[in-house]
């Protein structure tokens, strides 16, 4: 039927997706739909040939963790988890962008939560744009605390603005020189005073977002976090321990403290696993689990070889009907399989009137800021990424016939992009997970392998695509997926 061999699983992508041999796709399906991230040792992609084992467990539900195809829950189980899951997060984003009121300062965190969850449309986050930025300009250097401006550091970069280069009511301010200032003079004059001017949670906070835009020149501050977690860490509150391990984490490759940081982030990671156990899931309060999920799913390698229950804590989240705008700003990163590190990686760099060397880039941690390839309109007071030209789309790859594995990750590219794209933005973002190769055919490209397994002719395997149920009737050079829809690429047989 081809030519050549590797034609085959080409044309059953497009056309033979219905005698793909039915346990392979009901189990590659069934794990596919789940919005979770599962693995039970899978192949580390290094430049897309890794052949370490690396543990990776789930992020959802407990029953989905399995060993053997016959544990797998029912597909009405699964569908019914795959809706819940899209509803908690669609009932959790309405309920905070409700919060918002017109009469009252904008509060960065949600804008924040919102560009991490892709909900970059609507009146809301239109207001919430504009109206942090008029604050920044009047307000940044006379009456912000330094962590008041880190927050709205963070979430200008998540809208894909340039916090050098803040443009309101005519005016124009750099942001970064001020949080720095404001940070070394609060650091000068704690306990001068009697009491403290800046908190480890807020110092946390700004180093994060000085990380983040790659000024690397606060080594004592990140030194004297690290010491503080390692002096003191189970007397501070966990949201203050969880902002510490993500700044850190950001910190780690761009210091000469890596011993020290890396003992802090050790011991913090592994007091939360074991109170997480103790306690069966729970870490500090309720409203402490935003930050400890995101601090938790950014810092496995340093509890590694340790595995991380999931399930468990997730499952915390899933049992609580959360109320309070702040709670939920801080728990739907990591539903949606974010966290505050991925606060610059929505397709965009705030790059604007920086050199190319300097050009942000995320924590080596979760890859690299992918460089957009849509055109920027600029206009006074805007920076890239128009959020009406985005959407937001699911990307899974799943691997049943051997060595266990699935992934999921959620992207944003601009309307109208191929599937190639959106793979290629899951890459950039998180390299060791989502790499792949194709190979140029006549019918266009065609995957020949994700995640360092590649298909294989004597033993019929290829890569297929899916949405939800059905086969692609596309290649991944020409179908264009559509907003929040779920792309599946399953590891199959012909």
């Amino acid at each position: 039927m081809s030519v050549h061999g590797t034609l085959l699983p080409r044309v059953d992508q497009l056309s033979r997706g219905q005698r793909m041999p039915s346990m392979a796709y009901s189990i590659g399906a069934l794990l596919a739909l789940t919005s979770a991230m599962v693995t039970q040792g899978c192949v580390e992609c290094h430049s897309c040939s890794g052949s370490a084992n690396r543990p990776v467990t789930l992020q959802g539900d407990e029953w989905m963790m399995h060993s053997a195809p016959g544990d797998l829950p029912s597909v009405a189980q699964v569908c019914q988890a795959a809706v819940t899951h899209h509803h908690l997060l669609q009932k959790l984003l309405h309920r905070m962008k409700k919060s918002v009121e017109f009469d009252k300062p904008p509060n960065p965190s949600i804008l924040l939560a919102m560009n991490l969850a892709g909900a970059t449309h609507g009146h809301v986050h239109s207001w919430l744009l504009h109206e942090i930025k008029k604050e920044a300009v009047e307000r940044a250097q006379t009456d912000m605390s330094s962590g008041q401006v880190a927050l709205h550091v963070l979430a200008l970069l998540s809208s894909c603005q340039d916090p050098r280069h803040v443009h309101a009511m005519g005016k124009t301010v750099n942001l970064i020189p001020i949080l720095k200032q404001k940070m070394n003079e609060e650091i000068s004059k704690n306990g001068t005073q009697g009491h403290e001017v800046i908190t480890w949670y807020s110092e946390s906070l700004d180093i994060l977002a000085l990380c983040l835009v790659k000024e690397y020149d606060i080594q004592d501050a990140v030194e004297a976090v690290a010491e503080e977690l390692l002096n003191s860490g189970s007397s501070l509150i966990v949201d203050t321990r969880a902002m510490a391990v993500l700044a850190l984490v950001c910190a780690y490759n761009h210091t000469d403290k890596q011993d020290l940081i890396h003992e802090a982030l050790k011991a913090e990671t592994n007091d939360f696993l074991d109170e997480q156990e103790r306690r069966n899931g729970m870490i500090g309060n309720i409203y402490s689990m935003g930050l400890a999920l995101q601090a938790l799913e950014t810092s496995g390698e340093f509890y590694a070889p340790r595995k991380w229950d999931r399930a468990q804590a997730f499952s915390m989240v899933y049992s609580h009907d959360y109320q309070q705008p702040m709670a939920i700003a801080q728990v739907l990163p990591p539903l949606m399989g974010k966290s505050y590190l991925n606060t610059g990686s929505w397709g965009c760099a705030a790059t604007n009137g920086m050199a190319p060397s300097q050009q942000l880039l995320l924590s080596p941690k979760l890859g690299t800021i992918g460089v957009p390839t849509w055109n920027q309109a600029r206009g006074d007071d805007t920076w890239g990424c128009p959020p009406t030209a985005a959407i937001t789309v699911q990307f899974s790859i799943t691997n049943t016939l051997k060595n266990y594995f699935h992934y999921s990750t959620s992207v944003c590219v601009p309307d109208n992009s191929k599937l190639l794209r959106v793979m290629e933005v899951a890459r950039d973002e998180k390299p060791d997970i989502f790499c792949f190769t194709i190979k140029e055919t006549n019918l266009g490209p065609f995957v020949t392998s994700i995640h360092g397994l590649a298909g294989n002719e004597t033993e019929r395997t290829y890569w297929q695509f899916f949405s939800c149920w059905s086969p692609l009737q596309e290649g991944v050079g020409t179908y264009k997926p559509k907003n929040w829809e779920h792309i599946q690429a399953i590891f199959s047989t012909y």
